[in-house]
C-alpha cells in the first residue's frame, strides 16, 4: 500500500491510500466524519488483487484542510474529476454511509462504471425523511456535536464491537471540524436519491447490515443487489472485516 497525493484542477489537493495496479480501477469512499483508514482491512488483505484508491474526501482525516462546498453533490464531483483523470477502463465505485451517496451522484457523471457498490448507505431513509425528523437529528449534532458522535456510535455499531475498539472510531469521528461537518450533514439528510437512481445504468449493489429500515428496502426494491450480513451494524468492515472482505470481494470478482 502506498500513500499518495492527488491534486485537483483547482489546486486542492486529497490524500489517499492506494494498492494494486491496472486498467481497472476500484474506489473507496468513506462515510461521513469518518476517514480512509476504515477501508484498510480490506485494502491488507483483499483490496491487494485489484487496484484500489480509497481518498480522505474534503474535510476529513488527511484531507482535512482542503475545502470542499459542503454538499454531498461538490463531494461527488471531487471524486468525478479524479476518477476522470486517472482514465480507467472500468471503475467500481465504493461507499460506506454517505460514501455511497458520494458513489452514486459520482457515478452519474461519469462513464465506464461498471458497478456502485454501497455499504449500509441507506440506514437513513434518504427520500423518506421527513423534514421535522431531519432537523431534529440535524439539532443534536449543532447542539453538541461531540456527544452526538458517542450517541451516532453508540446507537449504530453492532453489539458485538468491543467498547475500545467504538470509543476509538469516535473519538476519530470527533476529529472533523463542525463547521465543516455540520453543513455537510446537513445537505447529507435532505439528499434525494431518486435523480441518482434514474441516472444510473450500472448495476447498483450493497452490503448491508441489520438496520436498514423498511423505508429505504421500499425505496431500492428492484434497483439494489443487496447481500446482508446479520449481526452486522453500520460499520461492517470495522465490525466484521473477514466478512464484509469476503462480501466485497465477491462483488469485486463479479462485476469487474
Amino acid at each position: 500500500m502506498i500513500e499518495t497525493t492527488i491534486t485537483l484542477s483547482d489546486g486542492r489537493e486529497l490524500r489517499a491510500s492506494e494498492t494494486g495496479s491496472g486498467d481497472h480501477l476500484v474506489v473507496l469512499l468513506h462515510g461521513w466524519t469518518c476517514r480512509r483508514q476504515h477501508w484498510a482491512g480490506f485494502l491488507g488483505a483483499e483490496g491487494r488483487r485489484y487496484h484500489c484508491l480509497a481518498p480522505d474526501l474534503p474535510g476529513h482525516g488527511d484531507s482535512a484542510d482542503t475545502a470542499g462546498d459542503g454538499s454531498v453533490a461538490g463531494l461527488a464531483a471531487d471524486v468525478a474529476e479524479l476518477v476522470a483523470a486517472r482514465a480507467p477502463a472500468r471503475t467500481v465505485l465504493v461507499g460506506h454511509s454517505m460514501g455511497g451517496a458520494v458513489a452514486m451522484e459520482a457515478a452519474a457523471r461519469l462513464s465506464a462504471v461498471a458497478a456502485v457498490v454501497l455499504v449500509d448507505t441507506f440506514v437513513i431513509p434518504y427520500g423518506d425523511l421527513a423534514e421535522a425528523d431531519a432537523a431534529a437529528i440535524e439539532r443534536g449534532f449543532q447542539e453538541d456535536f461531540e456527544s452526538a458522535l458517542d450517541r451516532l456510535v453508540d446507537t449504530n455499531a453492532a453489539s458485538g464491537m468491543r467498547r475500545a475498539a467504538k470509543d476509538a472510531l469516535a473519538d476519530g469521528m470527533k476529529e472533523t471540524d463542525p463547521e465543516r461537518m455540520l453543513p455537510l450533514w446537513s445537505d447529507l439528510l435532505r439528499w434525494d436519491p431518486e435523480p441518482a437512481f434514474q441516472a444510473l445504468e450500472a448495476p447498483i449493489l450493497a452490503i448491508n447490515g441489520d438496520l436498514i429500515p423498511d423505508a429505504s428496502y421500499r425505496r431500492c426494491a428492484g434497483r439494489v443487489d443487496e447481500q446482508r450480513l446479520p449481526g452486522a451494524g453500520h460499520f461492517p468492515q470495522l465490525e466484521m472485516p473477514e466478512a464484509f472482505n469476503r462480501a466485497l470481494d465477491d462483488i469485486l470478482r463479479r462485476v469487474q
